[in-house]
């Protein structure tokens, strides 16, 4: 099992654990104003004190802000936290996770080159990759989840990243790393790993060699449904055209957005391992229940990746997919509405429990044949446990599952 302690780094807490450096890696000891908080800066432009102050700042890349679009400096902290957490020499922050999606894929693949994307990555990844990319030239292969052989049939010469998530959204299928990341290495294509799901208490792909970790920090990193944000975790090597790309495009994390994830980060273990909980805790009650014909979550012995899960995570996370037997779209809309915890709507990770019918929220634009292509049926439902008591919501969901 890879293990539950952020790798060495440069920071003064790299010898820490988890939720020491949640709260203290990457900051500053004293900060300005000798606040305990890093402040938040809401400025476009940082001004000089004279020309030959400009000068040598061009001149010397002395490491001070210019312009918001290339960085600020409570951004700055937060991706060295990010990046001690996760176990990388950089991290790089991003608008959204979708902007960090398109940030990756922009500045590392060019018209005539390709991608490989397994299938049950997240929609509009897939339609980044299908519908926008492909305007540029760039071709993808979508292949069958976690199909080694068919991975690696479809590398061309022109193939330059293998992309995947890792657990899948909605079916919490686990990649395994080694084998990812050996393949990847034979044809000398990177490899990325969507870690949304996973995170990094939970797991760690950059020690199994991965290239890229990406994350929405929107969901479980900055934990509270209130921001939207995003990351890549690698190498400072890697990081650098990706940095470069991000100023020009200007896909930056807000200063508000950026401070309420450095808030989240602090309690980041501790919201975490109550998801862990409540996750499994929810799963296994489904699992026993009369009216739930499959439970997707790799915490239980009856998910096709549990061994791999146990080898590789540490946790399992607060996101359920499962399917009620027997039951028709309105049927399966009736039990979502019958719960009083969980609120409907998108998204995951966040203190709050949510729940869901994949059909009506993510799916809703597709044809019931392609639903079903991709195994998403009518009888489907997702839940995002929060931290509440867990009890309370098997509670909720027992008479949500019997009315």
């Amino acid at each position: 099992m890879a293990p539950n302690k952020p790798q060495k780094t440069s920071d003064s807490f790299s010898n820490s654990g988890f939720s020491t450096q949640s709260v203290h890696a990457g900051e500053a000891r004293q900060k300005l104003g000798n606040s305990i908080t890093d402040p938040i800066f809401c400025t476009a432009t940082y001004t000089f004190a004279d020309t030959q102050s400009a000068i040598d700042f061009v001149k010397l890349k002395l490491p001070r802000e210019e312009y918001a679009r290339y960085g600020n400096p409570s951004e700055k902290v937060a991706e060295r936290k990010l990046a001690a957490l996760e176990g990388g020499e950089e991290a790089l922050l991003y608008a959204s996770g979708m902007s960090a999606v398109a940030g990756l894929l922009m500045a590392r693949v060019k018209a005539g080159e390709e991608i490989v994307l397994f299938d049950e990555c997240y929609h509009r990844t897939r339609e980044l990759c299908a519908s926008i990319l492909s305007n540029f030239g760039v071709k993808t292969h979508l292949i069958s989840t976690a199909d080694y052989q068919q991975l690696e049939a479809a590398i061309t010469p022109a193939t330059r990243l293998l992309v995947s998530e890792s657990p899948t959204n909605p079916h919490l299928s686990v990649i395994d790393f080694e084998r990812f990341v050996a393949i990847g290495r034979k044809y000398n294509v990177e490899t990325v790993i969507d870690s949304t799901l996973g995170t990094p208490l939970n797991q760690r792909p950059l020690e199994y060699g991965v290239d890229y970790v990406l994350h929405s920090c929107t969901k479980y990193l900055a934990g509270h449904n209130d921001m939207l944000g995003g990351a890549v975790v690698g190498s400072a090597e890697k990081m650098e055209p990706l940095r470069k790309l991000r100023g020009v495009l200007g896909m930056v994390l807000g200063p508000h957005n950026t401070y309420l994830l450095l808030r989240g980060l602090k309690t980041f273990e501790l919201r975490m391992r109550r998801h862990n909980e409540n996750g499994q805790a929810v799963a296994e009650f489904l699992a026993s229940h009369a009216r739930v014909e499959k439970v997707y979550y790799p915490g239980l012995p009856s998910h096709k990746y549990y061994q791999l899960a146990k080898q590789q995570m540490s946790g399992f996370g607060g996101l359920i997919t499962f399917l009620l037997k027997g039951a028709n779209a309105q049927e399966t809309s009736a039990v979502v509405d019958a719960v009083g915890i969980p609120r409907i709507g998108p998204s995951l990770g966040g203190v709050e429990s949510l729940i869901e019918q994949p059909i009506v929220m993510s799916y809703h634009d597709f044809t019931r044949e392609a639903r079903l292509a991709l195994n998403i049926p009518d009888n489907m439902i997702r839940i995002s446990c929060g931290i509440e008591n867990p009890e309370d919501l098997i509670a909720d969901l027992k008479q949500a599952l019997e009315r």
